[in-house]
């Protein structure tokens, strides 16, 4: 449609991946307790994904604003953000776990930033999670 940016061109899917957070992030990784951990950064205990916990459900989504700019090339492909989830549906810590360009992926932790969760449960009380997000940008 004219006057539409080419960002609507853009068709970008997300949905929450808790089953294949751990094949994305290391248990070596996670389980690294050192005084620079990320995870410390949330002031609360940050659970795995497991029988148990509820998963967080995104209640707020903004989409990435992501135009091919002076290159002209579009990206087709999907980039996995790694974050927490904190207690309070707040995304923290967020890292491209997989990407596809340095612009795309940028834009990608940009969108997802501003999203906000119901937050994960275990035994009804809310907790900090780890998870991944796929954001799958296609050509339209």
């Amino acid at each position: 449609m004219p006057g539409r940016n080419r960002t609507s061109r853009i068709l970008v899917l997300a949905f929450v991946l808790v089953t294949g957070a751990s094949e994305i992030i290391s248990t070596a990784d996670r389980d690294k307790k050192e005084p620079d951990d990320p995870d410390r950064a949330t002031n609360e205990q940050v659970y795995d994904m497991a029988p148990g916990i509820t998963p967080p459900r995104v209640i707020y989504q903004v989409n990435p604003d992501y135009s091919p700019g002076s290159r002209g090339v579009r990206v087709v492909g999907t980039v996995v953000v790694a974050l927490v989830v904190t207690s309070e549906g707040m995304p923290k810590n967020l890292r491209v776990a997989r990407g596809l360009d340095k612009d795309v992926d940028q834009s990608a932790l940009d969108a997802v930033k501003q999203w906000r969760f119901a937050p994960a449960k275990k035994s009804g009380t809310a907790v900090a999670v780890r998870i991944t997000i796929e954001i799958e940008f296609r050509d339209m």
